[in-house]
């Protein structure tokens, strides 16, 4: 039962911050608050500190809670578990292959975007984007996702999670100057593309579990820093069902070529391991 405990004091933990900064942050807007998704001065920074705790919470309630139950004994071996590299080629492979399909098929079917930034800003957004963004694996892949894959199996722990993690995402649709709120972002559009990278994130578990946080903190971080170069979104629902479509494929094909697509036995020794 370790790991459904862990997943329940997770969950509660994440939600906890994450809504209660959120709904400090929504009143703070009739006050004239609002996030600023370019930090470039010191008082910005200092103004968007609470929008970071948000986007942070999974990562601090994992380490919180992972803590409590002797899964790790200090921030040394917890971030040992997060930014483990070392694992098989497969995962990277897999990595970069939904990375291509998804944006190739939004550009090839949405067409081009007059929001599109020159390539270089790609490099330039992505420590921006693993603190904002890429770093939310450091929660859902130590102490949620992996632990109710081992229970459930592949595509219930993925719906989820999933869900899950859309309803985390829902503040930010209601948070003055973000991309969500500003209506950039199509809600329904991204529950989609939520759902699909859902089953990437655990397709990589399946194929490489000893770095599959890393490479999950990777793969997001990229995301994020492609859409926000690529200028995707805005986009159509033709490119995006052609886009999520094809990553939900690639991940169901990785996990039932890997010869594990069937759910683990319950019975288990399902402990977290440290690398």
């Amino acid at each position: 039962m370790t790991d459904t405990r862990i997943a329940w004091q997770f969950t509660a933990l994440t939600f906890v911050i994450a809504y209660g900064i959120s709904g400090a942050l929504i009143i703070a807007a009739r006050f004239g608050y609002e996030v600023n998704n370019v930090v470039t001065t010191v008082p910005e920074f200092l103004a968007n500190v609470p929008f970071s705790i948000y986007i942070l919470s999974p990562a601090i309630a994992s380490y919180i809670i992972l803590r409590r139950n002797r899964m790790v004994a200090g921030l040394g071996d917890w971030l040992k578990l997060v930014f483990f590299a070392r694992g098989r080629p497969v995962g990277y492979l897999l990595v970069v292959s939904a990375l291509v399909m998804y944006f190739s098929l939004h550009l090839l079917v949405s067409g081009p975007s007059v929001h599109a930034l020159p390539w270089i800003m790609f490099v330039l957004s992505l420590p921006g984007n693993l603190i904002i963004g890429g770093m939310e694996e450091a929660g859902w892949m130590t102490a949620l996702q992996p632990g109710l894959d081992r229970r459930w199996g592949f595509v219930v722990s993925s719906l989820v999670v999933g869900f899950i993690w859309l309803l985390w995402h829902i503040p930010l649709f209601f948070i003055p100057g973000t991309n969500h709120e500003s209506g950039l972002i199509n809600f329904w559009m991204f529950a989609v593309q939520i759902m699909a990278f859902r089953f990437l994130y655990g397709a990589i578990f399946t194929v490489s579990p000893r770095n599959a946080v890393f490479l999950c903190i990777l793969c997001h971080t990229m995301f994020n820093a492609a859409s926000f170069t690529a200028g995707i979104p805005p986009a159509t629902w033709a490119g995006t069902i052609a886009a999520n479509a094809a990553v939900v494929t690639l991940a169901v094909a990785a996990v039932a070529v890997s010869g594990r697509f069937a759910e683990r036995p319950r019975g288990h020794d399902s402990r977290l391991r440290l690398p």
